[in-house]
């Protein structure tokens, strides 16, 4: 038995950074804590971190070997290292020799490390010679990062996370904060409570928990953000709420700005918003007047064909009234991934080199080569993510490697996507878990490791960067991303430049640190005095953190001087324009996508673990009643969403918190849970013209009833989790022939059970025969079946020892939640088998869990509000919010929802 430790590390979820503990015996994590030392989150976490361990229990449906494809119709089979290395090399040698360097992508992610990252960009842009590497992070950061430098001169936030707790007026902006970063809203939280009169404002079209929260929400339409913060600059300039001084000493070009907004007065903007004029002017005034002001802002900006202009318009705002370079001011992106900083610190974009160096400029380009020992970079632009993949489709791009991340479920236009991977001479995957749906797709995968198995550093918001510390081994025969990376690299060296001195030497993440370091000393984001020695003695640091320096820089721009060359910030006149594809009378929907509270990305990770989807267990389509009133629909009618580019079924839920007019639907479930790749399916392809980030978060919709009258309802307990991932290996190729089809999990920690939604247009007998026997009701006296076959209906149920442990339930599938109860219940079954599907009192009302960390469901909650219990009090009797304190935004909207019904 190994002795049992606690490593120091960081989570792998957003942007925050969260420091944690890990606590390990044998090889295999068994607790998570928060860091109480770590300055980012002070101990904190959010459900999702403090689920970390949970999802480590096992290493079921992890990739555990490398594996190709002999031929490409071929399945996967496992190979030896070296021969999977080999193979990699030469295959892409060998399209760089015929095709070109360009015909070769790199498609890498957010969650590496910023080793990996520099591995990666060096292989791309020092070895092969092409600038086409980009990663996911394209999908969330680019346009914050594009408005960054057009107006400050530099990427990076000008805040730190201090500042939360000094800002006497907060701007919201797309960011549905105590979802997406529920660290940091708990801090705002805590700070409005220890400075009651800080106010909140936010934008977003929905009615979330952190817009409930808000002393003023502005549910504009999707896509008119510019216009909003266009019309307040107005009002601030009609009213004289500027700074003069710092317009005339640290900016320019305000004269072209002031000219450009005459024509969007507040009534203009008011309208174009779908707001009241009022509160665009009451948002302007709290905005301009307050001692501090602070914008957080994420993919409700980024995720447009007009992200960049988004951003711009709001840093406008800060720079014409002086809310920058202070304590609680200043426009603060907050990142989607844990590390998307450190992958633009070293350049692993198509659009940077590294160290925040200029592809464009012919002194960069030389600079790194010079220092990498190559005789040149490419100075040929690589192309973003969407093009990269237009270009697999069209044969531009012959061979793409992707690490680390899942295009064929995050990207939009998935059709296209896939059918870009399909046209592909080589796709090299390289991947955690074995079962993502891009894996699908893989002529070869390299199995890499995962967090709490990793060694680095990764930049968080704030800009600062930690310490990632391996607290396992990675299981089977897992490597480090940038071990895989730079062998790879070592290989085609040989092939591609023979003789030359070896690019790739590193032993140790150390090496590749000590490195990329030296490339930032005189940059904007120099870190010459950092090593892994400071990192390790005195923790996490923030950029920039030159040589000599005692400390980093927490603050930018306190000083009025900014990134440019002039040393001036730089307005930007960005005039409003309309999403890029407009609802009309065939697509009358606005349909924008975001996240769950537990749930992250495409769910390799959250998915394995019924806890996480305690709080929303299925996917939906969120509807406004009005509008579902006026087409006949119904809560829970199964609906077919259409836009031009594709289609998908999804079950309907009505809610207020959407506006008439307006859909939305959560971006995570995809093919390894539902019959489609996920919402993705209908969003298009535009992209922002300057960050060349899509336009996720809308598109053009129509809603109709899916006739799909034939329902099917299954579920089976599941031993642990190597049986979660087994059984939902066996149920998911049964997903695809249905009309609608999707796979969740119930329970806890202590029991799960794996549940199959579907519904087609007629019986058939035969896919139903296959879902028997991938739930093992074979012919046994422990089986119980029921058959009419004229009605369609067909039931079968399975004890095991003494429990009921699967049931199907096809035709007439009303009876499914109680029997799910059996399932997650751990009494032996009682009484007569025969009623198994007759049970007594109907089915019951499905019961929501709004604390997932103490299992509190909506219904006790809701009875304990009923009797008078604030959060204080729901706090005190029930223990939810006690935790990590994720639900306590939800508590805080259901008690004030009772008040306002009283």
């Amino acid at each position: 038995m190994g002795e049992p430790r606690t490593t120091a590390s960081t989570c792998c979820y957003c942007g925050v950074g969260c420091g944690v503990l890990i606590d390990s015996e044998d090889g295999r994590i068994t607790g998570v804590r928060g860091d109480p030392d770590h300055p980012a989150n002070a101990g904190r976490l959010c459900s999702k971190g403090l689920s970390l361990a949970q999802t480590a229990q096992s290493d079921a449906g992890r990739a555990l070997r490398p594996a190709w494809r002999p031929r490409r119709e071929a399945p996967l089979a496992p190979v030896d290292w070296d021969t999977a290395l080999d193979h990699v090399a030469a295959r892409l040698a060998d399209v760089v020799r015929r095709h070109g360097p360009d015909a070769v992508a790199f498609y890498v992610s957010g969650q590496l490390l910023t080793e990996d990252y520099y591995v990666f960009n060096k292989l791309a842009k020092g070895l092969v010679g092409t600038n086409n590497i980009d990663t996911n992070s394209r999908l969330c950061m680019s346009s914050a990062v594009t408005g960054y430098k057009l107006s400050l001169g530099a990427d990076g936030p000008p805040t730190c996370y201090e500042d939360l707790d000094h800002a006497d007026t907060v701007l919201i902006a797309g960011s549905n904060m105590a979802y997406a970063h529920p660290v940091l809203y708990r801090r705002l939280e805590a700070a409005r409570e220890a400075r009651p009169g800080t106010r909140w404002i936010v934008v977003d079209p929905r009615r979330t928990d952190t817009a409930a929260m808000a002393d003023l929400h502005l549910p504009i339409q999707p896509g008119t953000d510019v216009a909003l913060f266009n019309g307040m600059l107005h009002h601030l300039i009609w009213e004289g709420w500027l700074d003069p001084d710092h317009i005339a000493g640290s900016t320019e070009g305000f004269d072209a700005v002031k000219r450009m907004v005459r024509d969007t007065p507040p009534s203009v903007a008011a309208a174009l918003c779908g707001i009241r004029e009022r509160d665009l002017c009451q948002a302007a005034e709290w905005f301009a007047r307050s001692p501090a002001t602070l914008s957080l802002y994420c993919m409700g900006l980024n995720q447009s064909s007009h992200g960049t202009d988004k951003n711009l318009a709001l840093i406008n705002l800060h720079l014409a009234t002086g809310q920058i370079g202070r304590a609680g001011a200043g426009p603060f992106s907050l990142t989607g991934q844990p590390n998307a900083m450190g992958g633009r610190e070293v350049g692993g974009m198509a659009t940077m080199l590294a160290a925040h160096r200029d592809i464009a400029s012919q002194t960069d380009r030389a600079e790194v080569a010079a220092f990498w020992g190559v005789d040149a970079v490419s100075d040929r632009p690589g192309l973003a993510a969407v093009d990269m993949f237009q270009a697999l489709e069209t044969g531009k791009v012959k061979a793409i490697w992707i690490a680390c991340t899942n295009p064929a479920h995050s990207l939009p236009d998935l059709a296209a996507v896939r059918r870009a991977l399909r046209r592909a001479e080589l796709v090299v995957v390289q991947e955690a878990y074995a079962d993502t749906d891009t894996v699908a797709y893989a002529d070869v995968l390299l199995p890499a490791s995962s967090w709490g198995e990793k060694d680095g550093t990764v930049t968080n918001s704030e800009r600062r960067i930690s310490r990632v510390r391996p607290a396992v081994a990675p299981p089977g025969q897992a490597r480090a991303d940038w071990r895989i990376a730079a062998e790879v690299g070592r290989r085609m060296q040989a092939l591609l430049r023979p003789g030359t001195p070896d690019l790739f030497p590193y032993r140790t993440p150390r090496e590749i640190f000590d490195e990329h370091r030296a490339l930032t000393r005189g940059r904007d984001l120099d870190i010459s005095g950092l090593d892994y020695e400071l990192l390790e003695t005195r923790g996490p640091q923030q950029w920039p953190f030159p040589a000599g320096q005692a400390t980093g820089l927490a603050r930018r721009y306190a000083d009025g001087r900014y990134a440019t060359a002039s040393g001036r910030a730089r307005f930007q006149p960005v005039p409003y324009r309309p999403v890029a594809v407009a609802t009309s009378a065939r697509h009358p929907f606005h349909l924008t996508t975001g996240r769950l509270r537990d749930q992250w990305h495409g769910m390799s990770r959250t998915g394995r673990i019924a806890q996480a989807f305690s709080h929303a267990p299925d996917p939906t389509l969120d509807m406004h009643p009005a509008d579902a009133s006026r087409r006949g629909l119904a809560d829970g009618d199964l609906v077919r969403v259409a836009s031009r580019d594709g289609a998908m079924v999804l079950p309907l839920r009505l809610t207020e918190d959407v506006p008439p007019g307006s859909l939305f639907a959560a971006m995570h479930w995809n093919a390894q849970f539902l019959n489609s790749g996920g919402i993705n399916e209908v969003c298009n392809a535009a992209v922002d013209d300057k960050s060349f980030q899509p336009e996720l978060k809308h598109s053009a919709v129509r809603v109709e009833k899916a006739e799909l009258e034939w329902r099917i309802r299954a579920a089976i307990a599941a031993t642990d989790q190597e049986d979660t991932q087994r059984l939902r290996a066996a149920l998911r190729p049964l997903l695809a022939p249905c009309g609608y089809a999707a796979l969740g999990l119930r329970g806890d920690a202590s029991r799960s059970v794996l549940t199959l939604t579907a519904a087609m247009a007629a019986p058939d007998e035969a896919w139903l025969d296959a879902l028997a026997v991938a739930l093992d009701m074979g012919a046994s006296p422990d089986v119980l079946e029921y058959r009419d076959r004229g009605q369609g209906v067909r039931k079968c149920a399975r004890w095991e020892a003494g429990r009921l442990r699967a049931f199907l339930l096809a035709g007439d599938a009303g009876h499914a939640e109680p029997l799910i109860e059996r399932l997650l219940s751990a009494e032996p079954w009682s009484g007569s088998r025969l009623r198994v599907f007759t049970p007594e009192g109907g089915a019951p009302a499905r019961d929501r869990t709004v604390c997932q960390c103490k299992g509190v469901p909506e219904s006790a909650i809701a009875a304990a509000i009923a009797r008078g219990a604030d959060v204080a009090a729901l706090k005190a009797s029930l223990g939810c919010g006690t935790v990590c304190g994720s639900c306590v935004p939800e508590l805080s909207r259901l008690c004030g929802a009772s008040r306002m019904s009283a």
